[in-house]
């Protein structure tokens, strides 16, 4: 079973950007996670980053043809901001869930609303990087109840 996992804007900078806030993992420490628990629920992680608003939506659009059975998505910064993403996770037949590496509503009150959230599956914040392994079993759980 495949899962895309999509992580957003400046989500390559993890490690050095902010790590009182995003912790001192790198992407690709996050990523090497995620793989580990994925073969654990015997699931096929394919990880992807992006700063691109337009290119997060052409990857969330062709999900289904590309044969995943849901997705995990960190739209980080357009979790705030982007309607487009928004519509296109509504667009879309699979399960999102949407993570984040901290808790949006203890931060900013910019970062306390999510636009994309009410059109995911679920939503899970405030773990570190042990968002995305609970999302994980999320998915297992959406696509084999």
């Amino acid at each position: 079973m495949k899962i895309l996992i999509i992580h957003g804007p400046n989500l390559n900078l993890l490690g050095l950007r902010e790590p009182d806030i995003y912790g001192n993992e790198s992407l690709n420490d996050i990523n090497l996670k995620i793989r580990a628990r994925a073969e654990q629920l015997k699931l096929e992680p394919v990880c992807r980053q992006s700063n691109h608003e337009g290119v997060i939506i052409d990857w969330l659009q062709a999900a289904a043809t590309e044969k995943f059975s849901a997705i995990v998505i960190n739209p980080a910064a357009f979790t705030h901001t982007s309607v487009a993403i928004r519509d296109a996770i509504a667009a879309i037949s699979l399960p999102v869930i949407e993570v984040h590496l901290s808790n949006i509503y203890k931060r900013e009150e910019f970062r306390q609303k999510s636009l994309t959230a009410p059109a995911c599956q679920g939503s899970i914040s405030g773990f570190g990087s042990n968002s995305y392994l609970l999302a994980l079993e999320a998915c297992k759980l959406q696509t084999n109840p």
